[in-house]
């Protein structure tokens, strides 16, 4: 899912296919890598508990989609040596937050780790906002039918294994799978529907359907383990699509121009907004549950677990913007050698094209 799908789902510019594909096998593969041994230091520091070697690596896996989520955000604008600068600090810095977490406001390891989309969209928009902007008229920075159809491939493959994603480190799996399949099967009808209605003359737009039919699978991230009935996953699957969709109209249109956002693949719609309301989502499901159980006598216990889930979101968020930029200004000094704009979203800078040089 993480090296088959994401590199394909990333597959948005017409000619930025094999870096697109290849910098995230590397990516992730060296991410993984670096992961566990993260994981080991902090076992070895006695701040985490030591696990399984197959849950070490389910973790780390799990943690390194931060890194293809950041990868969107930079996409055609970073070298490689500023992608894994990237990754190694990402990574070191996503595990630091999981601690604080866990440490101090007392989160449940597998419930940290389901920050991983909200950690990796804002730090790669932060990260991204670093980089210059691209000249309007570039023609490299649009996507053709052929690089939109192995986008939409790699969302597909996505989809398909996402409740897996969800289950793999949870304690109620089979809850889990059946709760993301029904938020993911809400969202993909709610993309089509919602693609439709918005567009001018009635037809779908493929940027929606790549982006929105994931998003039911982000926002049912933090609860899937634990809702009982699946109406609520999918009202959230139904609410992740409209978030997902409108907000790729606000994002572009308002938030984008105004903050100079850079966002290549659309993360901030596909998979942080939708995060942001699985987040609020798991506050309300927690405090609703535990207030049906004590008949809303034991205020304080709902208000602690407010704060807890609140605190966990807000460290989350402001920890991955403040590193973002400053990861986003150490990429953009002399020592890397950052990507001249005119070579932006090109892959002749990296790759071999035989078939271009002269005489073959």
């Amino acid at each position: 899912m993480v090296i088959f799908g994401f590199g394909f789902f990333l597959i948005v510019l017409r000619r930025y296919g094999f870096s697109s594909t290849g910098f995230n096998f590397l990516l992730i593969v060296l991410g993984v890598q670096f992961s566990v041994l993260v994981e080991d230091l902090l076992v070895f520091l006695k701040i985490e508990q030591s696990g399984s070697g197959m849950k070490s690596l389910a973790k780390a896996v799990v943690s390194v989609t931060a890194v293809a989520i950041s990868t969107g955000a930079v996409l055609g604008r970073a070298n490689p040596v500023q992608l894994i600068v990237m990754t190694l600090v990402e990574l070191l810095i996503f595990h630091v937050s999981r601690c604080i977490n866990g440490t101090f406001l007392k989160v449940q390891d597998s419930l940290s780790l389901m920050h991983v989309h909200l950690f990796g969209a804002y730090f790669g928009l932060a990260v991204a906002s670093c980089f210059p902007e691209a000249p309007p008229g570039l023609d490299k920075n649009r996507s053709t039918p052929q690089s939109e159809l192995f986008s939409v491939l790699g969302t597909v493959f996505v989809w398909v294994f996402w409740p897996s994603f969800s289950s793999i480190l949870a304690d109620s799996k089979e809850e889990a799978v059946l709760n993301t399949y029904f938020a993911l099967a809400v969202s993909a009808v709610g993309a089509f529907m919602l693609s439709a209605l918005t567009s001018k003359d009635g037809k779908f737009r493929m940027t929606h359907i790549h982006s929105a039919v994931l998003a039911g699978g982000v926002t049912i991230s933090y609860t899937a383990h634990s809702i009982q009935q699946p109406w609520i996953a999918m009202i959230l699957g139904l609410l992740g699509s409209v978030i997902a969709i409108l907000g790729s109209h606000c994002s572009q249109r308002c938030f984008n121009p105004a903050l100079k956002l850079q966002d290549t693949s659309g993360v901030h719609f596909t998979f942080g907004l939708p995060a942001v309301l699985g987040a609020v989502a798991a506050v309300v499901l927690s405090v609703a549950e535990e207030g049906i159980e004590t008949q809303w006598n034991d205020l304080s216990s709902l208000g602690y677990l407010s704060f807890v889930g609140l605190g966990a979101f807000c460290q989350t968020i402001t920890t991955a913007v403040l590193t973002g930029l400053i990861t986003g200004l150490i990429l953009n000094t002399k020592l890397l050698k950052a990507v001249p704009v005119s070579k932006y979203f090109d892959d002749q800078f990296y790759w071999e094209f035989p078939h271009l040089s002269v005489g073959f």
